[in-house]
């Protein structure tokens, strides 16, 4: 009973993890695919550059990594083997489009901190083409070192086709410091840069404030409030979100690129679809709370979807307006053919008595 409880736990929590994620996997597509739309019918967005970017970033993981992740074997949830060139393949993509993930959301922030605290430079701004092209050297370099690790095991052997159970060898603490360490202070440094400017900009005084009077109600009125606020609060809550999700997704898998290859292993799907559920979070933090990004959605949606045709309202039905317009028709009755040359004639006999009398 005990083995027979225990096989049936561990399938119901197979079935849990697959569900989720394919739920995952479902998100990514569909977030970042009307991000993507989204982001080129407005290209007049800020950081549109940058936002495509991190979308077509994320549809590459959605179409290759992730697939591999629910269908193959190990550090996938599926049992299907991989021959040893497809478990190469599937380790330099893993390797390659991680960093370029976590270095593309590290360029988008830095690309919103120029924007907010130096909006009137443009001169120092770098140009997007170049930072990208930085992005896609550096996650290229950190692939290749993918495939400078051990070979994958023979067949009979499970195959370990991730970076984490050996796959970069002893490449891997270079690895996790270029991949995750540095996009998460250039990201940390960013934003912590915007909250401080929205904070300071919360506690300067609005301009053409009055002197306050000496007066013990105007002591009273200038109390402070019992439930003290925190200044900037709102300013605080996209950097928190975006710090918070990095650090949710991302630390457990740099967290386990440091440990031992056994430990790591060990925990290799958990903490994989834990970072690959930033895909999927992605189109929601950078889309959905941008408001620019809300407005274009709305703006788009409105013209795709088909307009209702309009219900006959006229206001002539509406038993008020008829009654007026028949007192209307009452008191001035409508003109005949043969009565409008004689009341012409009369306009025309008045106008000279007009004018003298003026």
């Amino acid at each position: 009973m005990a083995n027979g409880s225990g096989l049936s736990v561990t399938e119901l929590a197979g079935s849990v993890g697959f569900i989720l994620a394919v739920l995952v996997e479902v998100g990514a597509v569909l977030g970042n695919g009307t991000l993507l739309v989204v982001v080129l019918r407005t290209p007049d967005l800020q950081d549109a550059f940058y936002l495509a970017h991190l979308c077509v970033v994320d549809l590459l993981a959605a179409a290759s990594i992730m697939p591999l992740g629910l269908l193959a074997a190990p550090p996938g949830l599926g049992s299907v083997p991989l021959d040893p060139s497809s478990c190469r393949a599937a380790r330099f993509l893993s390797a390659a489009l991680l960093p370029a993930c976590t270095l593309g959301v590290a360029a988008l922030g830095l690309a919103r901190y120029r924007l907010i605290v130096h909006p009137l430079r443009p001169g120092a701004r770098p140009a997007p083409a170049l930072v990208l092209t930085a992005v896609w050297s550096a996650a290229a370099l950190l692939g290749a070192l993918s495939l400078l690790g051990p070979p994958p095991a023979p067949p009979p052997a499970p195959a370990r086709c991730s970076v984490l159970a050996g796959g970069l060898g002893p490449f891997r603490p270079l690895w996790a410091m270029l991949a995750f360490a540095l996009p998460a202070l250039l990201l940390l440094a960013a934003y912590g840069s915007i909250f401080l400017v929205a904070r300071r900009a919360a506690l300067r005084p609005p301009r053409g404030t009055r002197p306050r009077s000496d007066s013990l109600d105007s002591r009273l009125s200038f109390l402070p409030p019992l439930r003290p606020r925190l200044l900037g609060g709102k300013a605080a809550l996209a950097p928190a979100l975006a710090v918070g999700q990095f650090a949710a997704c991302w630390l457990p898998y740099g967290c386990a690129c440091l440990a031992p290859a056994a430990r790591a292993a060990a925990a290799e799907a958990t903490v994989t679809w834990v970072a690959y559920s930033a895909f999927a979070a992605h189109p929601f933090l950078y889309g959905l709370l941008q408001r620019p990004v809300r407005l274009a959605l709305g703006r788009l949606t409105r013209r795709a979807l088909p307009r209702a045709p309009k219900a006959c309202t006229s206001q002539a039905w509406h038993l008020q307006t008829l009654l007026r317009r028949l007192q209307g028709l009452r008191k001035d009755p409508v003109l005949g053919p043969s009565e409008a040359p004689e009341q012409t004639r009369e306009l025309a006999r008045q106008t000279p008595s007009v004018s003298e009398a003026t």
